[in-house]
């Protein structure tokens, strides 16, 4: 079975620009690509699990999102990382929805068609709802970065980020990663 990392994309990945919609203002946070191809260089599959609730909310289309993505996987791409999906729940808040997280539906479907070891994967996120998500799929570690919302949630929150690692940002829970695994 394989190892996965499932990563947040607002505020983790790239700098969280409320509602981003237009690919051009994807600005990739400083060190991601390198260590997501660390990542995936020592065997682990790459997931992004996001709430896209502007779709919902009618702030963007579908096909904006659709283009944001296919400019982050452009990029990634050009530094040799491949994402093996991309998970999204385009539903606002108050609408029902099947994978909008903290559900852990997205990664239960990616263990389910990649063939992986949730006990063996990790999640990474910038709120607590990004945490949740891993430990309610059984993941091995959730893991909060203190860029995006990471630092504010962790001094508002600290008992209930208590069970999580906190790192400063994608690089540092890689190093976390690579070392624990």
């Amino acid at each position: 079975m394989k190892r996965a990392v499932f990563l947040d994309r607002d505020g983790t990945i790239n700098v969280d620009k409320n509602y981003l919609s237009d690919p051009s203002q994807l600005q990739l946070i400083p060190g991601t690509l390198a260590a997501l191809r660390r990542l995936a260089d020592s065997g682990y599959l790459l997931f992004i699990v996001t709430n896209q609730s502007g779709i919902g909310r009618g702030y963007y289309t579908l096909k904006d999102m659709e283009r944001v993505h296919a400019r982050l996987n452009s990029e990634l791409a050009e530094a040799g990382v491949h994402l093996s999906a991309i998970y999204f729940a385009p539903e606002a808040p108050e609408q029902p929805s099947r994978g909008r997280k903290p559900s852990p539906q997205f990664l239960l479907d990616a263990r389910d068609e990649f063939g992986l070891d949730l006990a063996r994967s990790y999640m990474i996120g910038d709120k607590l709802i990004d945490l949740q998500c891993g430990w309610n799929a059984g993941v091995k570690r959730s893991i909060l970065v203190r860029t995006g919302y990471g630092a504010a949630v962790e001094k508002t929150q600290p008992d209930l980020v208590q069970n999580a690692t906190v790192v400063a940002d994608v690089a540092a829970a890689v190093e976390h990663i690579l070392k624990e695994g």
